[in-house]
C-alpha cells in the first residue's frame, strides 16, 4: 500500500526535527540550522500535497513554495520573517567559506531558538491541513 503524499512528507519533517536535536546535542551547529531548513520545506511540501494536485516542485526556497501553495498569505510576519532567517541554512552544496561563516552565527542559544522555532512553525502549518 502506497503512503499518502501529506503523510509521506510530514514523516520525513518529523524525522529531521528529531535530527535537529540530535545534532543539538553533538554540538553540530551548522547541522542544527540545515535540519530545521528541511523540516520546514517539507512540512510546507505537505501542506502543497494536500491542497494541490501537481507534483512538488523540486525547489529548496521556503518562501517560493509558501508563495505557490497559498501559505505565505495565511502566515503572520513572524513567521515569515523566520521564513527568512532560515533560507540560507540550507547548505547542501554551498562552500566551506559560506559554511563557515554561516557556522559563526549558529551559537547554542541561536540554536535552540530555531529548533524552538521550527516546532512552532512545523506545528502551526500541520494545522493548516
Amino acid at each position: 500500500m502506497a503512503i499518502d503524499k501529506v503523510e509521506y512528507w510530514r514523516e520525513l519533517a518529523d524525522y529531521d526535527i528529531e535530527t535537529a536535536e540530535v545534532m543539538y546535542g553533538g554540538g553540530r551547529w551548522l547541522y542544527v540550522g540545515f535540519m530545521c531548513h528541511q523540516v520546514i520545506e517539507k512540512t510546507i511540501k505537505a501542506y502543497w500535497s494536500k491542497i494541490k494536485p501537481d507534483e512538488v516542485p523540486f525547489i529548496h526556497n521556503l518562501l517560493k513554495l509558501a508563495q505557490s501553495c497559498g501559505l505565505v498569505s495565511k502566515m503572520s510576519p513572524e513567521q515569515l520573517r523566520f521564513i527568512a532567517e532560515l533560507m540560507p541554512m540550507n547548505i547542501e552544496a554551498r562552500y566551506p567559506s559560506y559554511k563557515e561563516e554561516l557556522a559563526k552565527k549558529l551559537t547554542p542559544d541561536y540554536c535552540r531558538t530555531i529548533i524552538d522555532k521550527t516546532r512552532e512553525l512545523k506545528l502551526w502549518i500541520e494545522k493548516q491541513l
